[in-house]
């Protein structure tokens, strides 16, 4: 989707998204596009999370969530997977100080048992030094699969069932929303996934329930606060109706 097709955000409306997910891809074909590494290309693209950040303060999103390495993830070529996980490790150093600083609150989600201790550690640290920040909540979503964690939703409650803790007739939507990673969090109101690639890729397929999608060609290093604003300024431009008549 072109620039054109874009209008211009209503500062302060009431049709800002509140939580607003992206689906971070194309930093492998942005790289082969420019003819450099892939592990440069998942550089360039960690430089464009400052840029959604950014881009989600100055429209007044409340909720920001990327997804930046999925269960499946874990099946590339590990020297990939050992890259990724060394920018993790240097993002989160590096980024924390500032997210204090500037009122941005990190909070990650997906199977944290899966992730080396000394990344354990930093993410724990970064949780703690937000804690109390306001201004925006930045979510992480790091070996994270959504059919995972509804399943391990659901064995959670089944075994408060049957150890006499609750009921069946207790388990409704709101029972199985506190089960999952994204307990506390509002459902997404707005999908974006870069790349062109038009599909879901086992993300927030619960909470994903009412949100809008926009799927652009942008590929996630060439993402910018300008490319945030105007997939805002296109949510704006919808009849969100949540099922009821037109």
């Amino acid at each position: 989707m072109g620039a054109e097709a874009f209008a211009t955000v209503e500062s302060g409306s009431s049709k800002v998204p509140d939580h607003v997910a992206i689906i971070m891809d194309g930093n492998g074909r942005w790289a082969a596009a420019n003819g450099v590494s892939r592990s440069k290309g998942h550089r360039k693209g960690a430089d464009a999370v400052r840029e959604a950040v950014e881009g989600a303060i100055s429209c007044g999103v409340r909720y920001l969530t990327l997804y930046a390495f999925s269960s499946e993830n874990w099946n590339r070529p590990p020297e990939e997977v050992t890259d990724l996980m060394g920018l993790l490790r240097m993002y989160l150093k590096k980024e924390v100080r500032t997210f204090a600083k500037e009122g941005v609150r990190l909070r990650v989600i997906g199977r944290r048992d899966t992730l080396a201790p000394d990344i354990r550690g930093l993410i724990e640290d970064a949780e703690s030094k937000t804690r109390h920040n306001s201004r925006i909540n930045l979510v992480i979503a790091l070996s994270y699969g959504s059919r995972e964690e509804i399943v391990m939703a659901a064995r959670s409650i089944a075994e408060a069932v049957a150890s006499g803790a609750e009921t069946a007739d207790q388990i409704d939507e709101s029972r199985i929303g506190r089960a999952l990673y994204t307990e506390g969090l509002p459902d997404p109101d707005l999908i974006i996934r870069t790349s062109g690639e038009q599909r879901l890729s086992n993300f927030l397929l619960w909470q994903a329930a009412y949100a809008e999608f926009l799927f652009s060609p942008v590929l996630w290093p060439d993402f910018t606060r300008e490319t945030f604003t105007r997939a805002v300024a296109e949510f704006q431009s919808r009849d969100r109706r949540f099922g009821a008549r037109p």
